[in-house]
């Protein structure tokens, strides 16, 4: 069967792939891009620079979320926890479960702290931006998936 006679019968069934499509990860109008603090870093010991990241785990009925705070140098899952709901409760939950077992990440100046989170939608919810922040760490990028 010739692929075009096969995309007009998906056309006129209205049928289409699932797959991402371009320009998936736009930022909103307004939404607040941070500035790249990590260039130019060399990252050469444990405890400097962390990162965190949600994501969402499918189930027979539902989703559960996963979040996690990793060592950047190491690899190493500091802390990690699960939830049935996406509020930033679990989330500060488990960054102040890394901050009391690890202790603060240490920059390469005296008091610089870095924590890296991507731009998914659960770290850009208005209630989860300033938690970071109330625990003393900055937020160095904000990443651009393509």
């Amino acid at each position: 069967m010739n692929p075009k006679h096969v995309r007009r019968l998906l056309r006129t069934m209205g049928l289409e792939a699932v797959y991402p499509k371009p320009r998936l990860s736009q930022a909103a109008p307004g939404h607040r891009i941070y500035p790249y603090l990590l260039r130019g870093m060399t990252i050469d010991r444990p405890n400097q620079v962390w990162s965190t990241d949600i994501t969402y785990i499918r189930l027979a009925r539902g989703f559960v979320y996963l979040v996690a705070i990793l060592d950047w140098y190491s690899r190493y899952v500091l802390a990690w926890s699960v939830s049935n709901t996406l509020d930033s409760l679990f989330c500060m939950e488990t960054l102040r479960q890394a901050l009391a077992e690890y202790g603060q990440p240490a920059g390469e100046r005296s008091n610089l702290r870095r924590l890296r989170q991507d731009r998914g939608d659960a770290q850009e919810r208005a209630d989860t931006r300033p938690g970071p922040q109330r625990l003393g760490l900055t937020r160095p990028q904000t990443t651009v998936s393509q």
